[in-house]
């Protein structure tokens, strides 16, 4: 009944503080190694996505920068879906605004990235929305860092054409998140899954919210769902 399972890194299959869970790696692996189609969709960078796709040992497939850039396995090209012309201005605005307050944005590896923009949550993201508000971007809060992403781009689009290109329906996806930008993901799978640490409004658009948390709910979540991949 599913094919292809599609989940988020930061929140998902890591602890608060970022650290993989061990055993979300070993299903992971185990779900490769069944055949299954494994796609990881992060805020990271596409280089930071090759890499912990390799070091997993997925074939591949990822969809980075919250769906701004996505690649369709070894050694497919990138997909940049997002223009970040928009993006840099935005990103100006808000470096001055803070720069005549003595701050200095964490910048989260800006030369790597083509599609947004991203940086330490050490200023406040509403405060961000209001600086740029007259700009076409949007600001996402993923929880761990403040995104400026272009107007109309999110994982779940992204997600629509990566399917597509492995000759797969979204509805062949368990898919699962624990953030707001996780909502299109989690609408469009055929099974959408929230962790425990999601907030309401994920949860709400799950098709079912894991009990334990973190890289824990996900074990938990691919133990209640193995039966689904097996039966393809």
């Amino acid at each position: 009944m599913l094919k292809g399972l599609v989940t988020d890194i930061d929140g998902t299959i890591t602890d608060r503080h970022r650290r993989i869970h061990t055993g979300a790696i070993i299903a992971l692996r185990d779900l490769c190694d069944r055949g299954v189609e494994v796609v990881l969709a992060s805020g990271n960078t596409s280089c930071f996505m090759d890499a912990v796709s390799r070091m997993i040992g997925t074939q591949g497939s990822f969809i980075a920068e919250n769906g701004g850039v996505y690649r369709t396995g070894y050694p497919g090209d990138l997909r940049i879906i997002g223009d970040q012309s928009g993006v840099r201005e935005a990103l100006d605005a808000v470096v001055a605004y803070y720069r005549e307050k003595g701050v200095t944005l964490d910048m989260y590896s800006p030369t790597y990235r083509f599609a947004d923009q991203a940086f330490a949550r050490t200023v406040p993201p509403g405060e961000v929305r209001e600086i740029v508000r007259e700009f076409p971007v949007e600001i996402i809060d993923t929880g761990f860092a403040i995104h400026i992403q272009a107007r109309g781009i999110s994982k779940g689009l992204a997600f629509l054409s990566l399917a597509g290109e492995l000759g797969l329906d979204p509805g062949d996806f368990l898919s699962i998140g624990d953030a707001e930008n996780d909502i299109d993901l989690v609408k469009y799978a055929g099974i959408g899954v929230a962790v425990g640490n999601a907030p309401d409004t994920l949860a709400a658009a799950a098709t079912w919210v894991s009990e334990k948390k973190y890289g824990e709910g996900f074990v938990e979540a691919l133990e209640r769902y193995m039966p689904y991949f097996l039966e393809r």
